[in-house]
């Protein structure tokens, strides 16, 4: 089995979680500025052959689909054009923020470094790609 990584796109920044070869558990990888994400990806790819991509899908709470989405589809054409062969799967993102800071405070963080922007969209790329695995 390889390896599957997933996204929670931002505007500005992109938290990246990944699996373990086994596909069991999702770990934060790192926080990549969105504007170096397609070159990011790259090198990933070449290095670790991904199985798939899991890219969040940001939805209100009624379903309908938030404002960033139009950007992220965009996201998504440059990523198929230079990584074909990558599969990209779609999950909903809805709550992963409020999750992933709640994770930050139930693990005991200081308060200081849950103002951490990147680190809670690290850990909103974990969810969601934990959130994947449940599903799998």
């Amino acid at each position: 089995m390889a390896k599957v990584i997933a996204l929670d796109v931002g505007t500005k920044r992109t938290g990246v979680a990944e699996t373990d070869p086994m596909q069991i558990i999702a770990t934060g990888l790192t926080t990549v500025k969105t504007a170096n994400l397609v070159s990011f990806l790259k090198e990933y790819a070449l290095r670790e052959k991904p199985h798939c991509l899991v890219i969040g899908q940001p939805k209100r709470l009624h379903g309908e689909l938030g404002n960033i989405e139009g950007f992220i589809v965009d996201l998504i054409s440059k990523i198929q054009k230079d990584l074909p062969d990558l599969p990209i799967e779609r999950i909903d993102e809805r709550f992963t923020s409020k999750m992933a800071f709640q994770t930050m405070i139930a693990s005991g963080l200081k308060k200081k470094d849950r103002a951490n922007k990147e680190l809670i969209d690290e850990v909103s790329a974990t969810i969601i790609l934990q959130s994947w695995l449940s599903k799998k």
